[in-house]
């Protein structure tokens, strides 16, 4: 189901551009459709997720002795499964309201239809937390988790404090041992609403909230636009391309490493390392880079382009924050240079002083290179032009940059093929986004209950009054972001902390570009930050290493792309410019 919902989510904006184009009549609501069926592939998604225990979460049970870890998989099991089943019992209320209140999206199509997998989806997620809790008897307890919608709704009232702040030590607990990080914040959520004696079904209306941006359905099909070509064997075609015209250089190897990593973030930087860094770590530590330097350039430039306009904590913080994302691209041009330049220049460095192995230069190789990876440069011109160029809106451009990867990769290379690839593309691809969206979802029923509560305009309050430059202020934000970071998944963040940023921002004049850019550079370190880094964690799965020796290896290029934050955030030249430049 999830499959066909990201195949319909490809086709319906492409029929829609082609029909506009021809000035015939498209698909009715085609925008409306492709919206739902985010919602769709987020929960699918997440339930294919749960089924290999691969839900996102802010650290893992492995630092803990191997005898009690079985115990440690009961209780965050337990926990999941209640978490899940209070949330699939909140869904299935909002179901039935809009069920009772009988509205449509379309006619002949009510509006419950679609919004009856989110229940469906929680209600598989919590079945799997049993399941994978252990033998039968670690099921058996578990399970009694899917027990604590009913023991909250009917036996314990709420507004209850000592039951409240023993489940509040109890979640921060389990978070630490490895419950996902949609539980922890749905846990959270619910926690907060029922002692406030809120309905908790506000967490499943904010979640399908999220459904109504029009710049959502965007960030699955850029990202399964990724994953055609990272299957289609596009990296060792574009490898070839920057091998050919930078090897020759000094420390060339390594500023190829920076450029195809930092290209290809746009698709994920998960994705980025453990594709490319397979190819990229044996070629560097062949021409004499140390191995331990070859993994921490591959490793901290998986998440390099963050500032592209097709990254998705990008579109994300621009669905939330309600900036342009042309302007966000735009400003963060300069910005991206200077990121990806000094990362480079670390490399070129090393290669001059370990006297790394270059090529010569040959015409007829680039030429040949650049030949057969024609196609797939095409792509990020593709992208760009259907962005910028006002010939459909950002989802129309990103279905319209997988469907044509779909058929340079499929139809031209046919390097990709869609039976044998089926579950590395759209599963793995469905996978990945559903554990993305159901942090989104739930995330925002948390947010909701901190503006309800007036938590950002308490911090307002305290900020206006305590901090009263706008230097000051901006070394409390770095130092915030980098906590943030180091503490929570980005995308959690984005939906978190933009609410109370924003108007921070505006009190005390910064441009809202700026903003962005300085939260989105903040969290790029997040990436290579313990304990939550993510890119440590893939880079320690790819290259068998143990965290340590990853901490160690990227150490240097975390502190270059702090010094280069700390730039971006006191030259406000560097994102302001490029808006002048462009009219902006």
């Amino acid at each position: 189901m999830s499959v066909a919902a990201l195949m319909l989510m490809v086709l319906l904006p492409v029929i829609e551009m082609v029909t506009r184009t021809l000035h015939l009549r498209g698909v009715p609501a085609s925008p409306v459709l492709v919206q739902q069926l985010t919602l769709w592939v987020g929960l699918l998604g997440a339930a294919l997720a749960s089924r290999s225990g691969r839900l996102l979460a802010l650290s893992s049970s492995t630092f803990l002795p191997e005898r009690i870890r079985p115990w440690v998989s009961v209780f965050t099991g337990f926990i999941l499964a209640a978490v899940s089943a209070c949330l699939a019992y909140a869904s299935q209320t909002f179901v039935q309201s809009e069920r009772e209140a009988g509205s449509a999206l379309l006619p002949g199509l009510p509006k419950w239809w679609f919004i009856l997998v989110m229940p469906v989806g929680f209600g598989v997620i919590a079945a799997r937390a049993v399941w994978l809790a252990g033998r039968w008897k670690a099921r058996a307890l578990a399970a009694l988790g899917l027990f604590v919608p009913v023991a909250l709704g009917y036996w314990i009232p709420p507004g209850q404090p000592t039951v409240f702040w023993i489940a509040v030590v109890v979640m921060f607990a389990v978070a630490l041992l490895g419950l996902p990080i949609f539980a922890v914040f749905g846990g959270f959520a619910l926690l907060l609403f029922w002692n406030a004696s809120t309905p908790v079904a506000l967490v499943p209306v904010e979640m399908y909230r999220l459904v109504a941006s029009p710049l959502l359905p965007s960030i699955p099909l850029f990202t399964l636009a990724g994953y055609f070509m990272v299957q289609g064997g596009a990296t060792k075609r574009l490898l070839r391309v920057f091998t050919a015209l930078f090897s020759w250089m000094p420390g060339g190897l390594a500023l190829v490493t920076v450029l195809i990593c930092a290209m290809f973030t746009w698709a994920g930087s998960g994705l980025t390392i453990l594709s490319i860094g397979g190819l990229l770590v044996p070629v560097l530590v062949r021409t004499r880079y140390p191995e331990k330097f070859s993994i921490g350039l591959v490793t901290s430039s998986g998440s390099l382009g963050l500032l592209f306009p097709t990254s998705v904590p990008t579109i994300l913080y621009c669905v939330y924050s309600q900036t342009p994302i042309d302007q966000l691209f735009i400003g963060g041009l300069l910005p991206l240079l200077l990121m990806v330049s000094l990362v480079a220049a670390m490399g070129i460095y090393k290669g001059l002083k370990c006297d790394a192995v270059r090529d010569r230069f040959s015409p007829r190789e680039a030429a040949g290179a650049l030949w057969e990876a024609k196609w797939e440069l095409l792509i990020p011109a593709v992208m760009v032009v259907g962005i910028f160029g006002g010939f459909g809106t950002l989802t129309e451009a990103a279905a319209l940059t997988a469907f044509i990867a779909l058929i340079v990769e499929a139809f031209v290379y046919r390097d990709l093929k869609l039976v044998r690839d089926y579950d590395q593309v759209f599963v793995e691809c469905a996978t990945i986004v559903g554990g993305v969206l159901l942090i989104m979802g739930v995330a925002l029923g948390f947010t909701n209950y901190l503006v309800n509560a007036e938590i950002p305009a308490r911090i307002i309050d305290w900020v206006q009054a305590n901090v009263h430059s706008k230097l000051l202020f901006l070394f409390v934000l770095n130092i915030a972001l980098l906590v943030v970071g180091a503490l929570m998944d980005v995308f959690a963040a984005i939906l978190v902390v933009v609410p109370l940023l924003k108007p921070l921002g505006a009190l005390y004049g910064i441009h809202p570009v700026q903003m962005g850019i300085i939260f989105i550079a903040n969290l790029e370190l997040g990436y290579l930050h313990p304990p939550v880094g993510i890119n440590l964690f893939l880079a320690a799965y790819r290259f068998k290493k143990p965290m340590t020796y990853l901490m160690w290896a990227t150490l240097p290029f975390l502190g270059i792309l702090f010094g280069s934050v700390l730039l971006i955030t006191y030259l406000p030249w560097l994102t302001e410019a490029p808006l002048r430049w462009f009219g902006k």
